[in-house]
């Protein structure tokens, strides 16, 4: 893709992955890929950044006889989600606006 994601983007596509639904690390760069190109290093730092502002939380998990971590969002993290998508619309409304050569 030639456009890059920045931090605020890769915040808000991590909190609707985890609105959906408890997770952890690896399914959710798997389902970030659908929409755009990252990597576990890429993620983590996101991961950590969303949980020291409090917008997610973990907790371990046993699997095949290790642990695993899950991500869950917080109520905080809803509501930072929900004003990220307000923010999304408005920015999606004006770069379409430019590329479809609608104003004036």
């Amino acid at each position: 893709m030639a456009f890059k994601i920045e931090s605020g983007l890769l915040d808000a596509c991590a909190l609707a992955i985890l609105d959906k639904g408890d997770t952890y690390g690896y399914e959710i760069t798997q389902k970030m890929k659908t929409a755009v190109s990252l990597s576990e290093s890429t993620l983590y730092p996101v991961l950590r950044r969303l949980q020291k502002n409090s917008l997610c939380r973990t907790y371990d998990q046993p699997f095949q006889g290790r642990n695993r971590r899950y991500y869950s969002i917080t109520d905080a993290g809803r509501a930072h989600l929900a004003e990220l998508k307000q923010q999304w619309i408005s920015y999606k409304e004006s770069i379409d606006s430019l590329l479809e050569g609608e104003q004036s």
